[in-house]
């Protein structure tokens, strides 16, 4: 829909000073504030033609209006400028990640604690999503008479490490020829297209128990595509509490719930990893409890291939061009420490 330039100018100065205050806009604070040569009575009428148009709500204890979703939705794809990160704030952001950093989740968890103590918003990291990756190795290795660490080895670069249960008495020699026997299959292949072959080769091998093999596979799954809860790591959900979207304690008791259990924000930031970028605004979101709210998301790469996504959850009326600086450089500072994770290796 194609708007006039008053209108168009009208329509910005309402969101810009709603961003900012979080109070309705009036026609006095527009011509006032915002330096439109308009007369209140043409202001008020240009805001009545916004309202029927649905780019403006008027609150009923208010003579002012507010942005709807479809307005954000619009000053997104067509007004906003992006701007870019002051230096001050990139020294802050860089600063989480000065300290050494020796483990992948490590990396991610300062991510998450960055987003959310520079936006104020609820923040999110999609863990490593390496099923669809070549595994290039896989390493098993005795540290107690019951158990072991699975090291899996990707051509992202990226080694996932997990405890697993082994049989009582096995050596690590059989542990060495297990390892063996997985890269051997695993090599040059993802777990997607190797999984099938890999069962029957542990267990007509190396007559191993199914239930070993099946602990073994879904531990070699799960390292490289943590699920649910345990693949999304959140910042800042005490963040809430400034939100003025949850008044009502229903609809913060249900987006409580969403956060406890993850598993559809993991399924949301799963889908995520296929955009560079995304926003979505209210109603935009499929998760129920997330409607009242918008949703900004990016993706970390290492070597151009997308490995996951990260980003805020917060109310609409989110400094959007802000926010996207701050998570485009998060994405540039993730990008980078998780490539010398690759060269390291």
């Amino acid at each position: 829909m194609e708007l006039s330039d008053r209108k168009l100018a009208i329509l910005k100065a309402v969101i810009d000073d709603y961003i900012m205050t979080g109070l309705p806009i009036g026609s006095r604070t527009i011509s006032k504030k915002h330096g439109i040569e308009l007369s209140s009575a043409t202001i008020r009428n240009e805001m009545a033609d916004l309202e029927e148009l649905g780019f403006l709500v008027q609150p009923h204890t208010s003579a002012g209006r507010i942005p709807s979703h479809k307005a954000y939705r619009y000053y997104v794809d067509r007004l906003m400028k992006v701007v870019k990160l002051n230096s001050v704030e990139a020294e802050n952001i860089k600063r989480y990640f000065q300290d050494r950093l020796s483990e992948v989740n490590e990396v991610l968890e300062k991510a998450a604690q960055a987003l959310s103590d520079t936006t104020h918003h609820i923040s999110m990291v999609l863990k490593p999503q390496l099923k669809q990756s070549v595994i290039k190795r896989i390493q098993i290795v005795k540290i107690t008479e019951r158990k072991a660490i699975l090291l899996v080895v990707t051509d992202a670069g990226l080694v996932t490490d997990t405890v697993i249960v082994v049989p009582e008495g096995m050596s690590s020699d059989y542990m060495e020829m297990i390892s063996r026997l997985l890269t051997e299959k695993l090599s040059q292949k993802t777990l997607e297209d190797a999984e099938s072959d890999l069962r029957r080769s542990l267990e007509e091998n190396l007559r191993l128990n199914k239930e070993f093999v099946d602990d073994l596979v879904t531990a070699i799954e799960n390292s490289v595509e943590p699920q649910g809860e345990k693949g999304i790591v959140l910042g800042g959900t005490q963040n809430i509490i400034e939100y003025p979207d949850f008044m009502s304690i229903e609809k913060a008791k249900s987006f409580i719930s969403v956060l406890q259990t993850k598993e559809m924000l993991y399924d949301m930031m799963k889908k995520a990893t296929r955009l560079e970028f995304s926003v979505t605004i209210g109603q935009e979101n499929e998760v129920k409890e997330l409607q009242d709210l918008s949703v900004v998301t990016a993706t970390y790469k290492v070597g151009g291939k997308s490995l996951g996504s990260f980003g805020v959850i917060g109310p609409t009326r989110m400094d959007y061009s802000r926010v996207i600086s701050i998570l485009g450089f998060v994405s540039q500072s993730l990008n980078s420490i998780l490539s010398e994770f690759v060269e390291e290796d």
